[in-house]
């Protein structure tokens, strides 16, 4: 028997999310039965679509149940195994939450099966650009936005995992002009210096409709929005004739006790005869084999340029979510808690 620390949902959040709404409980885990394997989570990943799983709403998946561990992506190491395709020592990939152990059967589940991490790849990269985050890029981009070579693409959230990732694929794919929305001097920079866009603009100190207009004097072709609120607002405004919206997320409302009624400037998707659609990651399952093999090439190749906010100890799980919304992140929102042997 091995103790394994867990944190679970202990309430559900009013408004802004808190460290409390979780508890740290040690309990026994046992040994995996038949077919099953017992696998050491070595890093915790962190994404903001999480807090929509703690309300008690329908939605793409079931709520986090109170008193259930909470459900995230992890990198972990196979201990012990009774299943005949993994073995003690493989690297995994899987929704295997916030604990230390976990048993997995290696089967499908709502949000995907357990995957083998290939030798040579850093664990923590498939939880970034070569993971979920990598993917919701890239068919947010390619096969939602329908990127097209030439295209002029804003990116906000463009300094956080997806978002980073979205803006260098428009630039790959040759796009006329990229240029990224993020909040804070060393973000933009980022953005230009490491990212290659063409342009950061910073929400946090400049007037984000104005430097629309100036970057764009023709309008966007392809907007992909990880925001909402206010910058969905201003882009509205300065959409390119049959324009597209890529709805990923939407991190300015996800903690609101009271949504607002909605974007002031909806009636330009009519004016500017914009299409608008949102999309969830699991309904590309099924294609990401091809998308897996070009990030990886582009990561190969440089150019596809990464980043990961690693904070360590499985104490301090709460607490890291909590960065997301904070923005104190650059790129992807990471725990580690264990080393592999």
């Amino acid at each position: 028997m091995t103790m394994n620390g867990q944190w679970r949902l202990r309430t559900r959040p009013d408004g802004m999310v808190r460290e409390s709404d979780f508890e740290y409980v040690e309990e026994e885990i046992g040994g995996p039965g038949e077919g099953q394997l017992l696998v050491r989570n070595l890093y915790l990943a962190f994404e903001p679509a999480m807090r929509g799983w703690l309300n008690d709403v329908k939605s793409y998946v079931p709520p986090v149940g109170i008193g259930e561990v909470m459900r995230a992506s992890t990198v972990g190491q196979v201990v012990e195994s009774r299943h005949p395709g993994f073995a003690a020592g493989d690297i995994v990939s899987g929704m295997l939450g916030w604990q230390q152990y976990a048993i997995a059967d290696g089967e499908p589940g709502m949000m995907g099966r357990l995957t083998k991490v290939p030798a040579g790849i850093p664990p923590y990269l498939v939880l970034s650009a070569l993971g979920g985050t990598g993917l919701t890029a890239y068919f947010g981009m390619l096969d939602v936005g329908e990127l097209k070579e030439g295209d002029t693409v804003l990116v906000s959230g463009a300094a956080g995992a997806t978002g980073s990732v979205a803006a260098q694929i428009a630039r790959i794919k040759g796009a006329a002009k990229v240029v990224g929305i993020a909040g804070g001097a060393a973000k933009c920079k980022w953005l230009v210096d490491e990212a290659g866009c063409d342009a950061a603009i910073d929400y946090k100190s400049e007037d984000v409709g104005q430097q629309l207009r100036q970057e764009f004097p023709k309008g966007v072709d392809l907007f992909f929005d990880n925001v909402g609120g206010e910058i969905l607002d201003a882009a509205l405004l300065n959409m390119a004739q049959k324009g597209r919206v890529v709805i990923c997320g939407g991190i300015s409302q996800y903690n609101e006790k009271e949504l607002p009624a909605g974007p002031r400037n909806y009636m330009q998707i009519v004016i500017r005869r914009l299409t608008v659609k949102g999309f969830i990651l699991i309904d590309y399952f099924h294609k990401a084999q091809q998308a897996m093999t070009d990030l990886g090439a582009w990561v190969g190749e440089g150019k596809l340029n990464h980043a990961e906010d690693i904070q360590e100890g499985i104490e301090n799980t709460p607490k890291t979510f909590l960065r997301l919304f904070s923005g104190a992140n650059l790129g992807k929102q990471l725990l580690k808690i264990a080393d592999p042997e």
